[in-house]
């Protein structure tokens, strides 16, 4: 698990990311939530109870890349201290799953009348936070120029499986230049707490993506140029994938482009 700095010092006045999370607790937003309060981090997040959460905690420990633990809640207990202030996980995402047993049975932006005492929050790490990095460093990514979420594919690269947690690795595809890619490499090593460097460039049928024109979660590809390559990094989604194998008796998860904002700046996740 990330040992990150406490939240506990930002007021509530001036504090970014706990301003994105009142818009989203009142209403207001709805939607993705890819440019909400620039620079501060966004966490996929991944809710079981207790019974499957030391399986599910193994398996994040055993997949670093997909899976980047932030932190671990209490059982029963809707607040992550940790990350932000006055974080409520049941109303301040803009949009969750839920299921049963597997199968999803409700899409919805307020999971209060779900919530249980036995209940385990996983917040991890999401590629928001290296993808600032990036475009401060003045690689293009066309997806956030034009206002959508990044592109996902399933993949056939398996994960370490945890008990019933396993399956296939979800990664996000971005398109490159040569050069920026391997900038991209370079920036990316730095945050391997939001999925580090790249798991494969270019050939997405080598991991298994026939169509680069069909992902299965996110917004629509950009095209991939003539003079770029496709680069991919292990996506937060992936627990997701894990969690439909093990069809655990409840779970919720984020609704794929839809995170926790925390009050952790996304410069704090950087080990240089």
């Amino acid at each position: 698990m990330v040992q990150v700095a406490s939240a506990q010092s930002a007021t509530q006045a001036d504090n970014p990311g706990h301003a994105a999370r009142l818009l989203i607790r009142n209403g207001t937003h709805r939607g993705h939530t890819a440019g909400l309060a620039p620079g501060y981090v966004q966490a996929n997040l991944a809710i079981m109870p207790v019974e499957d959460a030391q399986a599910f905690q193994t398996f994040c420990q055993l997949n670093p890349k997909p899976c980047p633990m932030l932190a671990i809640g209490q059982p029963g207990d809707p607040s992550l201290p940790s990350l932000g202030t006055n974080i409520d996980l049941r109303t301040d995402l803009s949009g969750y799953r839920v299921f049963r047993n597997g199968e999803e049975i409700d899409v919805t932006g307020d999971i209060s009348e779900y919530w249980r005492d036995d209940l385990v929050s996983f917040p991890l790490g999401c590629s928001f936070s290296f993808e600032e990095a990036l475009i401060q460093d003045d690689i293009p990514l066309r997806h956030v120029q034009r206002g959508e979420c990044v592109a996902m594919y399933r993949t056939n690269i398996e994960t370490t499986p945890s008990g019933r947690f396993g399956g296939k690795m979800v990664v996000s595809m971005r398109p490159m230049k040569s050069a920026d890619a391997i900038r991209a490499i370079q920036i990316t090593s730095r945050f391997p707490n939001v999925h580090g460097a790249p798991v494969h460039i270019g050939l997405p049928e080598a991991i298994g993506i026939d169509d680069l024109e069909q992902p299965v979660f996110g917004g629509a590809p950009p095209r991939v140029q003539d003079d770029e390559i496709p680069v991919f990094w292990a996506c937060g989604v992936t627990p997701q994938v894990a969690i439909e194998q093990a069809k655990p008796s409840f779970c919720i998860t984020h609704l794929p482009g839809h995170m926790l904002i925390t009050d952790i700046k996304n410069s704090h996740l950087s080990i240089l």
